[in-house]
């Protein structure tokens, strides 16, 4: 889905939620005191029950009708993970609309850091297969920097790490996986290329071994052999349990030792 195309339906799914908006489930009791935390406790327990309508209904009436309410940025947070928890693609794209507005009208509040978490999450959700489109990876890495850059300091750092190398992880698959198309082909020049932008991009990609042995292998079989070494040997420093030990190793002794294998 192109980001335009993502635009407009994002509009469309913003009207249709605030048209369709009842209200008869959030509606106070006459009389009741401290009405704005009535309805959060009450969103709260169907978040609990995962009455994900209700819950909304509830955290939208604080929002919408209790301006200076302490409880109005928790319940536009809890919005936000209502769609999150809830999934799907309508839900997710909705959910980054809640996170992103928070960062607007409360860009200072305590839990500004946690908004801006959401906000990558709710893109992580959205990203598919390495051998589909990235759109969605990309923004979720363009989210996480945010909050990396913003929140040096925040508790949530190391989820927002896991975040991140989950984001990174994909998108570098999809790139090793062109390589590896190119390799398979047999052209080599195409498959070094993106295997070393693979590298240069996402030094820490999890699957960096397989990078590390069908690059050399592509410099081995363009008779590079002296530049298809170090990857060889980076992949047994680097790697205690990797599918292609075994044939690295026979590759490092054969280019230490200049005893020929026939391939």
């Amino acid at each position: 889905m192109t980001y335009r195309w993502k635009s407009l339906l994002l509009t469309a799914l913003v009207a249709s939620v605030v048209g369709c908006a009842s209200g008869k489930v959030a509606n106070v009791p006459p009389g009741t005191a401290e009405a704005d935390k009535f309805l959060y406790e009450r969103g709260q327990a169907a978040v609990g029950n995962e009455k994900w309508a209700d819950a909304r209904e509830y955290f939208r009436n604080i929002v919408d009708n209790y301006p200076q309410s302490p409880f109005r940025p928790d319940a536009k947070l809890a919005l936000g993970d209502t769609y999150l928890s809830q999934g799907g693609t309508e839900n997710l794209l909705l959910a980054a609309n809640e996170f992103r507005e928070f960062q607007t009208f409360y860009p200072t509040h305590p839990r500004a850091d946690y908004a801006q978490l959401q906000l990558a999450r709710s893109y992580t959700r959205q990203m598919l297969a390495a051998e589909r489109d990235q759109s969605a990876t990309r923004d979720a890495i363009k989210e996480i920097e945010v909050f990396l850059q913003r929140y040096p300091n925040s508790a949530l750092m190391p989820e927002a790490r896991a975040i991140e190398r989950e984001a990174r992880d994909r998108l570098s698959q999809a790139n090793y996986r062109v390589g590896y198309f190119y390799y398979r082909a047999r052209w080599y020049p195409g498959a070094i290329d993106r295997f070393r932008e693979v590298l240069a991009n996402d030094p820490a990609f999890t699957r960096r071994d397989a990078v590390y042995y069908h690059l050399a292998e592509a410099l081995y079989r363009t008779d590079k052999k002296p530049e298809a070494l170090p990857y060889y040997e980076r992949l047994l420093r680097e790697f205690e349990q990797s599918e292609y030990l075994l044939e690295s190793q026979k590759r490092v002794e054969e280019l230490k030792g200049g005893t020929p294998t026939g391939k």
